[in-house]
């Protein structure tokens, strides 16, 4: 059971990664050919869902998808609305909710060391390209093979960069935080 001051500290991190997750979305190098531009928001979902576990870090990510339906630029090239949701690229976005708890979930069965945590966050991002190509292809109406050419290919490379990068960093990042409540429970 978690104490007062550990609840805080929680939602001050929860707070703190969904600003993350949205300057995230505005470090995007948009790609010829396809709608869907490389972003460092899925690096912070990841972390979010590695550190804070999977229901902090569900409330991370749904609070950032909440602050782009309400039409804050929190989205991919500033944009916000439901229109983004709606788009080609709203599949990812979707995607990130049962990413997050998946994450969460594996990461901590694997006591959150990095192999798990690679496993975990390669899991998490199946889930995401799965919801975004599917969503790509339905929007844009367009076959298989341009819908994975368009949404998966051109981004596994990079995916698994920032997996492992989440990956590795999380454990060190996991005893600072640990540590950071621990000297709140000192206080």
């Amino acid at each position: 059971m978690e104490n007062r001051a550990e609840k805080l500290t929680k939602v001050v991190l929860t707070c703190l990664f969904v600003a993350l997750i949205s300057i995230g979305a505005y470090i995007a190098l948009p790609l010829p050919g396809s709608p869907v531009p490389i972003v460092l928001q899925n690096m912070f979902i990841m972390l979010a869902a590695l550190l804070l576990g999977p229901w902090w870090g569900l409330a991370a990510t749904s609070l950032y998808l909440l602050l782009g339906l309400l039409g804050m630029p929190v989205f991919s090239g500033g944009a916000g609305g439901i229109a983004k949701l709606l788009g080609p690229t709203g599949g990812y976005l979707v995607g990130y909710i049962p990413a997050t708890l998946v994450i969460g979930l594996v990461a901590r069965l694997g006591r959150r060391k990095a192999f798990p945590n690679m496993i975990a966050c390669l899991a998490g991002m199946i889930i995401v390209d799965a919801f975004g190509v599917l969503r790509l292809k339905t929007v844009l109406d367009i076959g298989w093979g341009k819908a994975l050419a368009a949404g998966l290919y051109p981004f596994i490379i990079g995916d698994l960069i920032k997996i492992v990068l989440a990956s590795l960093l999380a454990p060190r990042l996991f005893a600072a935080m640990e540590s950071l409540i621990d000297r709140d429970h000192d206080a």
